[in-house]
């Protein structure tokens, strides 16, 4: 595809044209000249699709079951964006895309669209630019944005922040271990799902989640479900989209999805104010001085705190 004017490219991305708008999501993802235009354009359409977090650890199945959910979804009259986060490949900076080789069997309908993004070594091990991603599939007219995580680090915090309604996917061995869990998974989800529910344990594993989750101090009236699924053969995944939807409706009659999407739109304005304030901050203090700082630092003659305060009042002259 030849390159296209900015303004043509952000009039097809609107209208969901699927070439542009998979070259819309690199300019936002390589940081395009272009893409400030692109995000200011697509803002104002935002706010409508239900954006469903997808996470959990590592062989959980997490990408077998994205792909039975945007089949239900596609049943149920809904157009379906996936967004899927993975490690960055050492070799070639670009995401690594064995586990999305499943989700070709999706690729031949017109109403899902399926992009990849690498970390780029995010600790979080989620894609700065993935909610950037995620308004331009949300202004380009996706009713559902499913975004599934890498599943390690803090990558389950950081898609809480990203997602409306976020789901934690284990499988029956993590039962046992659920006590032990880091607070934040069990902190972040909306909803549960226990996969390869046909292996033994399952049960068990739904009892311990329920038990973690009754034990837990209550912060919302929403009762967080824990489902059953075996998506390799499409089990559960009904019921599953039910509790997402029953959820999605939850968080309107609360007011929760009001402030939940207000606080991640602050999250990002303060993410952009960093960058921004940071990059002022650099190009304002020449690299003697920033090298004459940390060796300051190194020698003990001043703390941190010490050079952070003088490098701020400093007015740039040498």
């Amino acid at each position: 595809m030849p390159e296209l004017a900015a303004d043509d490219l952000i009039h097809r991305t609107l209208a969901g044209e699927r070439v542009p708008l998979a070259r819309a999501l690199s300019w936002v993802e390589n940081e395009h000249p272009g893409a400030t235009a692109l995000l200011d354009a697509c803002f104002g359409r935002t706010g409508r699709a239900h954006r469903l977090g997808i996470t959990g650890p590592p062989g959980a199945g997490k990408s077998t079951l994205v792909t039975q959910l945007a089949k239900e979804y596609r049943a149920r009259g809904e157009t379906v964006a996936v967004v899927a986060v993975d490690p960055t490949s050492p070799f070639s900076g670009g995401a690594l895309l064995g586990d999305r080789v499943r989700m070709n069997e999706l690729s031949g309908d017109e109403g899902i669209f399926i992009r990849s993004m690498a970390t780029r070594g995010s600790m979080g091990g989620l894609a700065v630019h993935t909610a950037q991603a995620c308004d331009v599939l949300d202004a380009a007219g996706f009713g559902r944005i499913l975004i599934e995580t890498v599943g390690v680090g803090q990558s389950e915090l950081e898609v809480a922040q990203t997602a409306d309604t976020t789901a934690v996917v284990l499988v029956p061995e993590s039962g046992d271990a659920v006590q032990a869990m880091k607070a934040g998974i069990m902190e972040i989800a909306d909803v549960f799902a226990v996969n390869k529910a046909d292996r033994e344990g399952a049960d068990r594993a739904a009892q311990a989640i329920r038990s973690a989750l009754h034990l837990r101090a209550r912060t919302s009236e929403w009762d967080i479900p824990v489902q059953l699924t075996v998506a390799s053969q499409g089990e559960g995944v009904r019921e599953l989209v039910d509790h997402f939807e029953r959820h999605l409706a939850w968080l309107a009659d609360s007011g929760t999805l009001e402030r939940r999407r207000r606080r991640r739109l602050e999250q990002q304005l303060e993410t952009l104010m960093r960058e921004r304030l940071w990059e002022e901050f650099r190009a304002r203090v020449s690299a003697r001085r920033w090298d004459e700082a940390v060796a300051a630092l190194g020698e003990r003659r001043e703390t941190p705190n010490q050079v952070a305060t003088r490098l701020t009042e400093a007015d740039g002259s040498e």
